[in-house]
């Protein structure tokens, strides 16, 4: 666990004294409702409520000697509640509690998670309107392809961030599931509607049929949320990161006063946020997999999972909740450069515009195949040779043929590119 990494919201949520108080919280569900069916006295019931306290400290001591956290946090309980604690727990497993109070718990670290969202949306979406119309040059393969507009890239973002929460509310969905079905999941002690109740009392909904724990599909699907909101982010700042670059330096991090950003050279401003997550987003991919090798345990259960969660878990909700953070500062406090993006996109001396005089030629009456053909074979030679490609173009006999003098300037305007930009971004709702 990470927590210097997270908000504090997010690590109270993996500390002891949180996870303690969430096993309590299902104990007490479970007493409430045999209390309210006469199972348990009035008195006793108050008593159980009144005294159900323990200390963490004190659970850890007895941990050290019986090697069990439930039975340690038990026995803790009952030093305080008295003879009445014989009511706890009966009927119940260890997995009863702890898979409940998982659910709960991971219920709580996604709405952390949803919470922080708002912002990053707000910040990719004062970028995108404020250059809207801001032409940067569009790569595929890393190399130059068409204009876009620098605003479009954000609108990307933008709509990729929301269906991230999409699916972590569905997430939140699949987890929100608990148990009070004894050792193998028949309800043999606990009848299905005692556990029904106790279980709405808690927020959760009802595993219809359960073995000894919450089957781990639910939780790998839990981690693969986690994982692809945080390979999202990853792909946002591998382009910060990329555009960064000295040679292209479209949009820069923020690099305050006193910050430095190498021991050896002066000079650099590097990513470092970006980079981060980067790789911290790595992580909880990683730990992605884990969760999905957890889903087949041996018959009704075995333990091989339950190591496993207790890092991957915490780690991979604090570390989302952080790279989260990480972002939105990056975004707010982006440094956009249109000079550079206008520099690179005259850089390729038009080439570029290769496609808009294709179609001439062919909207024109030539075949598409010998259109291609002759602007290609300028395309290289502007590429080989370093000469301007509208200079050969408007030189080409084949093409000077076909197009007027007028028409084929128009084609070199970049202007034309941005023709649909009002209509991507009603559509992405950036209005």
């Amino acid at each position: 666990m990470i927590p210097r990494y997270s908000r504090p919201e997010m690590s109270r949520l993996w500390t002891d004294q949180h996870k303690f108080r969430t096993w309590l919280k299902v104990e007490l569900a479970v007493c409430e409702v045999r209390h309210r069916r006469g199972e348990i006295s009035k008195k006793a019931w108050d008593n159980i409520r009144k005294k159900s306290k323990f200390s963490v400290k004190r659970i850890l001591e007895i941990e050290e000697e019986v090697k069990h956290d439930v039975i340690a946090f038990l026995t803790a309980v009952a030093e305080n509640v008295g003879p009445d604690s014989r009511h706890i727990h009966i009927g119940m497993t260890s997995s009863d509690v702890l898979d409940t109070a998982l659910a709960i718990n991971l219920s709580e670290a996604i709405d952390q998670i949803l919470d922080g969202v708002p912002a990053l949306l707000e910040a990719i979406k004062k970028q995108a309107l404020a250059h809207k119309y801001t032409p940067c040059m569009g790569r595929s393969h890393g190399i130059h392809a068409e204009p876009t507009t620098f605003g479009l890239k954000m609108g990307v973002w933008y709509c990729e961030v929301q269906r991230a929460v999409a699916r972590l509310e569905l997430a939140k969905e699949q987890i929100s599931y608990g148990q009070i079905s004894g050792a193998v999941g028949t309800c043999a002690y606990l009848p299905p509607d005692i556990e029904e109740e106790a279980l709405a009392l808690l927020g959760l909904k009802t595993a219809a049929v359960s073995t000894q724990i919450i089957q781990r599909d639910r939780h790998g699907f839990f981690m693969s949320a986690l994982a692809s909101f945080a390979s999202s982010l990853e792909k946002f700042a591998v382009e910060i990161r990329n555009l960064q670059r000295t040679e292209i330096l479209e949009v820069e991090e923020s690099f305050g006063s006193k910050q430095k950003g190498s021991s050896a050279m002066p000079h650099k401003k590097n990513p470092i946020t970006a980079e981060q997550i980067t790789g911290l987003a790595r992580v909880i991919r990683s730990n992605s997999i884990a969760a999905l090798e957890n889903v087949a345990l041996w018959h009704e259960r075995d333990i091989t999972h339950s190591s496993v969660e207790r890092v991957i878990l915490p780690d991979s909700c604090i570390l989302t909740d952080y790279i989260l953070s990480r972002m939105t500062r990056l975004v707010e406090n982006l440094k956009v450069y249109p000079k550079n993006m206008q520099a690179n996109i005259d850089l390729n001396r038009g080439l570029i515009y290769s496609q808009k005089v294709l179609l001439a030629l062919a909207e024109s009456g030539m075949t598409r195949e010998k259109a291609y053909r002759i602007v290609q074979k300028q395309a290289m030679r502007a590429w080989d040779e370093g000469k301007d490609f509208r200079n050969l173009i408007r030189r080409d006999p084949e093409v000077k043929k076909r197009l007027e003098k007028k028409a084929l300037d128009q084609l070199f305007d970049q202007n034309q590119y941005l023709v649909s930009v009002d209509a991507l971004f009603r559509r992405a709702g950036l209005e």
